[in-house]
């Protein structure tokens, strides 16, 4: 089984790709979207949204890191991604799948889904401007507002020559609320003959399972549920049981210590706060935490109610030994 930790716009950045890949379990990491409109990038903006690429492209861990771009227009798309390659990316992924309304009212994302044959024609271009030894993916949804062309849109990608295809299972007007279409994957798994990553509500060992035996994919993509629990990835591939609450309050400090955190005094507040959000979905305790925690707007403050609640939680080995 192959598993990749998703592309979260504004949650899962440099940082918290270093922190869940360190627990274990994901083969491919993929960045938030570079957005590319009529111009060839600096290196800057790509070391910006990718610092991994300073590091061979993998994370701290040894995870591998795949450079996502999103835009309209195939030859500014493709000479970017020249760039992201030769800067040390270890191949390229295109977004056809966000469903943000900013991005949709420049033309970039999820808005494609109306325009299979521009699709193919992005995917073609940076399919020929990469070279072969490169993996060039894309990440869909099943259609705009309809499934209809779910198909269509997915040959789009195929027959210009992607190597992967990573399929959420829900339109963009779905947005994320539940169900994922998990059999629409499975049609196009049969239509299309390149890999399929299935993605979209896989949260735990049932749900993967119900997505496995829908899908007949073996490659999976988690985002929300990776932030949730944040060893999911480890619990999936290697069965490793879920991490307890003490330890998941001992990742929020690891996390105050990253690199960088400090150059933004509010990246942190502002990002634990988010993450408390999703762990929220995941473990009961989080919530009368972050009820804490939410009128703080200093790490050093955040950070002292974490260590006060871990310490009542999990007593210190000292005292443990005497």
């Amino acid at each position: 089984m192959k598993l990749v930790l998703a592309p979260m716009e504004g949650v899962v950045d440099a940082q918290m790709r270093q922190l869940l890949t360190g627990l274990g379990g994901y083969d491919l990491c993929v960045t938030e979207f570079i957005r590319v409109n009529e111009q060839k990038l600096p290196p800057k903006v790509f070391y910006r949204l990718c610092p991994e690429l300073l590091t061979k492209g993998q994370t701290a861990s040894g995870t591998p890191v795949r450079v996502q771009l999103l835009g309209q227009s195939p030859h500014w798309l493709a000479l970017n991604a020249i760039t992201a390659i030769q800067l040390g990316s270890p191949g390229i992924d295109l977004n056809f799948g966000c469903p943000a309304k900013t991005v949709n009212q420049s033309r970039g994302g999820a808005v494609l889904l109306k325009e299979p044959q521009l699709i193919h024609e992005i995917v073609a271009a940076v399919r020929q401007a990469v070279p072969a030894q490169y993996p060039v993916s894309a990440k869909i949804r099943l259609g705009y507002d309809s499934k209809e062309h779910a198909v269509e849109i997915a040959d789009a990608v195929a027959s210009a020559g992607a190597t992967e295809l990573t399929v959420h299972a829900r339109t963009k007007m779905d947005g994320y609320r539940p169900p994922a279409y998990w059999p629409w994957i499975d049609k196009i798994r049969q239509h299309v003959h390149i890999p399929i990553i299935a993605n979209g509500e896989i949260w735990d060992h049932t749900s993967l399972q119900q997505c496995q035996e829908q899908t007949n994919v073996d490659q999976f993509m988690v985002g929300r549920g990776a932030v949730a629990t944040p060893n999911l990835g480890n619990m999936l591939k290697n069965n490793a049981p879920k991490l307890t609450w003490p330890e998941v309050l001992t990742l929020l400090l690891q996390f105050s210590t990253l690199p960088d955190n400090d150059k933004d005094i509010i990246y942190y507040p502002s990002r634990t706060k988010q993450w408390f959000s999703y762990l929220r979905l995941s473990y009961p305790e989080a919530d009368p935490l972050f009820r804490e925690l939410r009128t703080l707007r200093q790490k050093e403050l955040i950070t002292q109610v974490l260590q006060q609640h871990l310490t009542i939680l999990k007593p210190t080995v000292f005292n443990h030994e005497k």
